[in-house]
């Protein structure tokens, strides 16, 4: 099933959402370094990836919405793409919490807002592997045509269906 919102021919879902991916799972990273090591610096880099990552999550869920709409209805596709977004808006309103609950003292976050933290990390390896399930194995957001020899996406070759090479 191929993607509905493009850019260059290239789904824009699966390139925004390396963003907050990444974002959220460095301040994972940085919460867990500053519990190990301490440090004021290490805290506040975390309270500001969160806040990065959570405006990443919100560009990249309307282009995984408009996708995940084109579905076909009583598809497996539809319920685990239902599953991947539903659980990514809780892992952002997780990391959401987090970060409100850091404002008034990013360099020293309570154990609740690392909590959410460390929650919001955990669902996001699952979300995370259903957003992999989707595209790798379910073809969501690939072209029909894609195949190892398939034109660039730039060109003006038109793809063939898989089928038709057979």
């Amino acid at each position: 099933m191929e993607s509905r919102a493009k850019f260059m021919g290239h789904p824009v879902h699966q390139m925004l959402v390396v963003f907050p991916l990444g974002l959220l799972a460095t301040a994972v990273a940085f919460d867990l370094l500053w519990l190990a090591i301490g440090g004021t610096t290490l805290s506040i880099v975390a309270f500001w990836l969160i806040a990065a990552g959570l405006i990443g999550g919100a560009l990249a869920a309307p282009f995984g919405t408009i996708d995940w709409l084109s579905i076909p209805q009583g598809t497996r596709a539809k319920r685990i793409g239902a599953v991947h977004g539903g659980g990514n808006l809780l892992v952002v309103l997780l990391f959401l919490g987090s970060w409100l609950l850091r404002r008034g003292a990013p360099a020293d976050p309570s154990i609740a807002a690392l909590v959410l933290s460390f929650g919001g990390g955990a669902l996001s390896l699952v979300t995370a592997w259903l957003g992999g399930e989707l595209v790798s194995r379910l073809g969501v957001g690939v072209s029909p045509g894609a195949n190892l020899d398939a034109p660039s996406s730039l060109s003006r070759t038109p793809m063939r269906h898989r089928d038709a090479d057979a």
